[in-house]
Parts: C-alpha cells; structure tokens; sequence
C-alpha cells in the first residue's frame, strides 16, 4: 500500500473513547506529523455494481432498484457466527494486494470472508465474482477478532457490503472500520445471527436504530453508531478531518 506523510496543525483532539462515540477535546494548537491512507473509497468504489446494485453509504446516489444511502440500508443478509476473525475476513495470502489500485482494490473484494470454514455452504463472493450480492453481513460476538490489519474492513468494503451488524467487535475492527470508511459496524441488542437467516431481506435504518427483516416481519433494535457515523459517511477519518477543517485540504 502506498502512503504519504505530511505535516498539518491540528486545533482539537480527536480520540475514541468507547466502540461507537468519538470525542473533541479543546486544546492548544499542535503539530502532528499525520501518515495518510490512500482514500480508496472516495476514488475507486463509488458505486457497487453486484447484483442487485448496491450503492456505498457514503457515495452519491445512484439510481437502482435496491440502493443504500447515508440514513438506511436494504438488501440480502449474510449471517455468520462468533468470533469472526480477520484471517477469514481476508486471508494473509491476499494482504499483498494494494487497495489504492483499483484492480487490486476489486480482487481483494473478491477475496471476502474466503477464509470461513466449509461449514458455510454459501459463499459471500460467489467463485468468479468480485462482488457480493450480500449487502448486510449480520454476525454474533466478538467479530473481526485476529489481527490488526485495516484489509479486513476494506476487503468488505470492496465487496460490497455497505454494513456489519454484529452483537460485538473486536476493538481494532470496529476502529479500523471507521478510519477507512468501508463499513458501518453497527451493533445489535440481540443475537440476530440467531434470528436472521443468510438470504433473508433486511433494511436498517440509521436514524430509527433498527433493523427490519422482511422475510419474517421481525423488527430488532440497534445501538446508536454515534459520533463514529459522520466519520464513515465522509469516507473515513482523514476525508472527515479535511471535511472539519481540522487538517488542511490537498
């Protein structure tokens, strides 16, 4: 992956200070020497073209029969167990792939959840595609465990999905998540790997924190994403502190 350094003054402090609020805390003008991640995203995944298309949550609309936007998403869910790590989020093998190329950003996407057991009848990406006809992946506790690596929300990012919907994350996952913009991880109240099924249409709505399932008229409440949310729907962190004005745009 291709990064790039620069200095910038920084007027507040941005730090997290639970999975799903971020703070703002005054203090004096400082100097930081930022290290940027390319902004995949914003360049190269504008609009998902799976089938049905899915549109990202932070791009422009686009029109399509099933579409996501900042406030809701509706499509097919894919549900998964516990402890969901990174290794079959996305492989080590496929960690080589450079997600600023747009070839490589779309190959990685191909590659997502290719490392579940063969318990999983079902594929997330079907063989030969690059991307998921699965818009919401729903999973139990502890999801995206593992590793630190930032490939696993942007491997699902370029898949597709538009949204993680999980009774809990592993710390570093849900971070990640945010500082790269690829997926909404939004927690649930209730088991709904559980209650939902892999197939099943759902819609969750932002705004209303809930998650609709269609196919068994089921309606399940979701926590507040928080602070955290504006950040995604800029393209991640950096796109959002350029967006504030707390770092210079380029």
């Amino acid at each position: 992956m291709a990064f790039f350094s620069s200095t910038a003054t920084v007027p507040q402090n941005l730090t997290f200070v639970s999975s799903n609020k971020l703070s703002f805390s005054p203090s004096s003008t400082t100097s930081f020497n930022f290290v940027s991640f390319p902004s995949f995203q914003s360049k190269f995944c504008k609009t998902i073209t799976s089938s049905p298309q899915i549109t990202r949550a932070h791009a422009p609309p686009t029109p399509s029969t099933e579409t996501t936007t900042a406030s809701s998403f509706h499509g097919l869910c894919y549900v998964v167990g516990d402890n969901i790590d990174t290794d079959q989020i996305i492989p080590a093998e496929h960690l080589t792939l450079v997600p600023s190329k747009p070839d490589e950003y779309q190959k990685l996407g191909s590659f997502a959840l290719i490392g579940l057991p063969d318990s999983y009848t079902v594929r997330f990406v079907e063989s030969g595609e690059t991307k998921t006809k699965y818009s919401i992946i729903i999973g139990g506790a502890n999801f995206g465990c593992g590793s630190s690596r930032e490939h696993a929300p942007v491997a699902l990012g370029a898949s597709g999905a538009a949204a993680v919907v999980a009774e809990s994350y592993a710390r570093i996952f849900f971070r990640n998540s945010v500082a790269t913009g690829e997926v909404y991880p939004l927690e649930s109240e209730t088991r709904l790997c559980e209650e939902c099924r892999t197939g099943d249409v759902v819609t969750v709505e932002l705004a209303e924190n809930r998650l609709i399932n269609h196919t068994t008229g089921k309606e399940y409440q979701l926590k507040p994403i928080g602070d955290a949310g504006p950040v995604i729907e800029a393209g991640g962190i950096f796109a959002y502190a350029r967006k504030t004005g707390m770092i210079p745009t380029r």
